[in-house]
């Protein structure tokens, strides 16, 4: 025999000795070591969705529904905002089976200190959103979309 073969044969039951331990062993045959693995993978806490918490609208400046059936539509409001305490509030309904194609956007200008914010809406949102709003004087609204059905309350809100 060779004198490389003796090593080697040695090496070789070592390993598959060692190999049934791990086999053998009560945490092998009862799993205990993958569970324990998967568990520590199963108790990661997912990532926590934070929603705002409901508003309470009260009189109302404006409450309409709009209607866009193309991109080209825009629809333009003006009110004036007794309150400093009100919210902006609507619910988009997509009109389309292919949601991609729905879409809503409104801008909302202060015409006192000509400063705007804009709310978006696409198939990937919630249909139902809500924003409060903090300043009061005269505003414009502006309205586009495709199609989308979109329900707007603008209104004071509650405590």
């Amino acid at each position: 025999m060779k004198i490389y073969l003796i090593p080697c044969t040695i090496l070789v039951i070592l390993g598959v000795m060692g190999a049934g331990c791990m086999n053998t062993s009560p945490a092998g045959q009862n799993g205990t070591v993958i569970t324990a693995a998967l568990t520590a993978a199963a108790n990661i806490t997912p990532a926590v969705t934070v929603t705002q918490p409901a508003i309470s609208i009260g009189d109302q400046y404006l409450y309409k529904s709009y209607s866009f059936s193309n991109q080209s539509e825009t629809i333009t409001e003006q009110l004036r905002i007794a309150d400093p305490s009100w919210a902006i509030v609507y619910t988009v309904l997509p009109l389309s089976d292919s949601p991609q194609d729905c879409w809503f956007e409104m801008t909302v200008t202060n015409l006192d200190t000509r400063k705007n914010q804009t709310f978006t809406w696409t198939y990937l949102n919630d249909t139902y959103q809500q924003y409060p709003m903090y300043t009061t004087g005269p505003y414009q609204i502006m309205l586009t979309g495709n199609l989308v059905n979109v329900k707007l309350d603008v209104a004071k809100r509650l405590p």
